[in-house]
């Protein structure tokens, strides 16, 4: 064993994930052996497709939950002539992205939004990128057949992808105003929206408020989810009777997040209590003053009794 070797077994191992376009997710390897890499660092890592080169965009910190030995080591920083390489293959994959282009216009292709084209660093793969609502694509096959005869050297695959992704894709500025959207900006991963989390939330649930420019859910509705559903919990419902300090009045709305109530009062008007501070009335009606009609129902309902008994 050399003097270097003994020393990289003696360091901390470095995962890093590694991402290989801008809609893709990271991939751990192993930078163990490289003391200086850094984030946006590009590297040369071997994959299941071949080669690919790749940019680095976290360290792992926590490294404790992997499985180190099926980590695969990155096997160089990349080279001046592999970042010529990079860009040499991105004007490639513009020209594939024109031909496809046409390819849709003359053979009337429906059913699909083509997004962009990605190129493998050894040349000998293309994966066209599209979306598509129900998966019905007219004139699909042909369009295949076309493209294979075009590329001939070449693996074609199709990658169908979601309607976030081609947002990540594109970029640009979020429903909310935001200058770079945050799919573009930092999400690696989707998770599931419901509009659930809006109501839990207190949110407007107009679509506009609550649709990005994926025209799906926004993913922010995510965020403070958690927060909210567990602030929920002890919380009293909208529209429940209650006894406050003030007197008796009905709840308008919830704060979870400052465990308070908005409760408006006869005569008084809409004022804030905490929770503590209120008690709900179960059981009773909605309106104070149709509280005695049961009982006067039920002396009705006597009294009908012993006419008819009579």
């Amino acid at each position: 064993m050399t003097d270097q070797e003994s020393i990289q077994e003696q360091r901390k191992p470095v995962i890093v994930g590694v991402r290989f376009s801008k809609i893709s997710k990271s991939y751990n390897f192993d930078a163990t052996a490289f003391e200086d890499v850094k984030l946006g660092d590009f590297v040369v890592v071997q994959t299941t497709r071949g080669w690919q080169l790749g940019e680095i965009v976290v360290v792992i910190e926590d490294i404790s939950t992997l499985e180190l030995d099926k980590v695969k080591k990155i096997e160089r920083k990349a080279t001046e002539s592999d970042l010529k390489k990079r860009v040499e293959i991105e004007e490639n994959e513009q020209e594939a992205n024109m031909r496809i282009a046409k390819c849709i216009r003359e053979l009337n292709v429906e059913g699909m939004k083509f997004i962009y084209t990605e190129i493998s660093f050894d040349g000998n793969c293309i994966t066209f990128h599209y979306t598509s609502e129900d998966d019905k694509i007219t004139n699909f096959k042909r369009m295949q057949d076309s493209l294979k005869k075009d590329f001939p050297k070449h693996k074609i695959n199709f990658h169908k992808i979601g309607p976030r992704d081609a947002a990540k894709y594109f970029g640009g500025m979020g429903a909310c105003g935001l200058e770079i959207r945050c799919c573009a900006r930092f999400l690696t991963d989707f998770d599931s929206i419901s509009i659930r989390m809006a109501k839990t939330q207190g949110i407007s649930l107009t679509p506009t408020d609550i649709t990005g420019m994926c025209e799906r859910l926004r993913c922010c509705l995510n965020y403070e989810y958690c927060l909210y559903r567990d602030s929920m919990k002890g919380m009293p419902k909208k529209n429940k009777r209650v006894m406050t300090p003030k007197g008796e009045g009905r709840i308008r709305d919830v704060y979870p997040l400052r465990k308070t109530v908005l409760v408006s009062l006869p005569e008084i008007g809409v004022k804030e209590f905490p929770i503590e501070e209120i008690e709900v009335l179960n059981g009773l009606p909605e309106n104070p003053q149709q509280r005695n009609k049961p009982a006067q129902n039920n002396e009705q309902n006597t009294s009908n009794h012993k006419n008819n008994v009579h």
